[in-house]
């Protein structure tokens, strides 16, 4: 399995409101295409920041995938227009996990 943990900084005062938006709106449409694994907001450290990971069965996979919910109409014309302008930065880390791990790994 292939894990991708994406942070999004947010503007100021707009976490509540870009987490109720992608919960309403665009995590069913994401849904369609992989797997969410956890999603947090950042309460300590940096601010207004969420991360969420997603799973995926291979790099190929997360290709596919990622290639589809960004030719989905719903996506380009109903979330995104909601969530761009909130958004200052992202980041995307790439993951697998280690043999140990309750997540996706082997079990000792």
């Amino acid at each position: 399995m292939i894990y991708e943990m994406r942070t999004y900084e947010l503007k100021v005062g707009a976490t509540a409101r870009y987490v109720q938006q992608f919960s309403e709106v665009g995590l069913p449409i994401v849904s369609r295409y992989c797997k969410l694994v956890g999603y947090w907001v950042v309460e300590g450290g940096r601010l207004n920041r969420v991360v969420h990971v997603w799973e995926f069965e291979s790099l190929e996979q997360r290709s596919v995938a990622r290639e589809h919910w960004w030719q989905d109409p719903e996506w380009i014309e109903k979330y995104l227009p909601l969530a761009l302008p909130l958004v200052l930065s992202q980041e995307s880390i790439l993951m697998t996990a280690a043999p140990f791990s309750p997540v996706g790994g082997v079990h000792v």
